[in-house]
């Protein structure tokens, strides 16, 4: 049987403004499973980053249930979330977020210092294709280059799943495929669950799944049986 990481039942989240409230999840059920690379796609506001940043610990559901395996995530308290966070996942959002004042390799060192099984700097920058770069500071380095440190960063700490949302949409087509190709072989050589929302729909041929998203539900799933075939046409 797959190793299920994430499990969610009758999942809801409803943002509440005034007397306005917003329904951004409707009563999902999900599961993924370790080593999957899994795309999300659909329209801004159908509930994507919503999803994410509840299996991220970040945020909390309204209503139903989410398992990171036999962990209930829905019943932790915001300590008990952080702890998780810390222990167990990646982060990787659409801006770098790096420290200007810091080099790549030190940058990458803030998270090491404080992860309980971390790897070396210079090993989480090789990964991703900088090794030649770890002592550049943010300001020499492209745009690409930054997104790849901030990757380095989130698998520093070997997480079991990696969050990643939009995390091309600053970049060109060209330098996208850079970051693209970082996460997959972060994915084939640690085996880290992915998880990818994006925009660009050519990024759906590099998963093993596309989930499409709309109005707080998914709408369809595709299974991609030929994904490695796929992304080496077209990478």
């Amino acid at each position: 049987m797959a190793d299920t990481v994430f499990t969610a039942k009758d999942l809801t989240k409803t943002y509440t403004s005034g007397e306005v409230q917003v329904r951004a999840l409707h009563g999902l059920d999900l599961e993924i499973w370790a080593g999957e690379v899994v795309v999300l796609l659909g329209p801004s506001g159908s509930g994507k980053s919503t999803l994410l940043n509840i299996m991220g610990g970040l945020d909390h559901a309204t209503s139903g249930h989410l398992f990171f395996r036999n962990l209930e995530l829905t019943g932790l308290d915001d300590y008990g979330l952080t702890a998780y966070r810390r222990r167990h996942v990646g982060f990787v959002f659409q801006f770098y977020n790096l420290i200007p004042s810091l080099t790549a390799k030190e940058n990458v060192a803030l998270v090491t210092e404080i992860a309980e099984r971390p790897m070396r700097p210079d090993e989480a920058l090789a990964l991703v294709g900088l090794e030649a770069r770890m002592d550049h500071f943010p300001a020499q380095l492209s745009g690409g280059e930054q997104q790849r440190v901030a990757i380095a960063r989130a698998i520093a700490k070997r997480p079991e799943v990696l969050l990643c949302d939009e995390p091309t949409g600053a970049l060109d087509s060209k330098t996208g495929i850079r970051v693209i190709e970082a996460l997959l072989t972060i994915n084939r050589q640690l085996g880290t669950t992915t998880l990818i929302i994006t925009h660009n729909a050519s990024i759906q041929n590099v998963a093993d799944r596309v989930l499409f998203f709309a109005d707080g539900r998914i709408s369809r799933t595709h299974k991609n049986e030929t994904r490695r075939a796929a992304a080496e046409l077209i990478w």
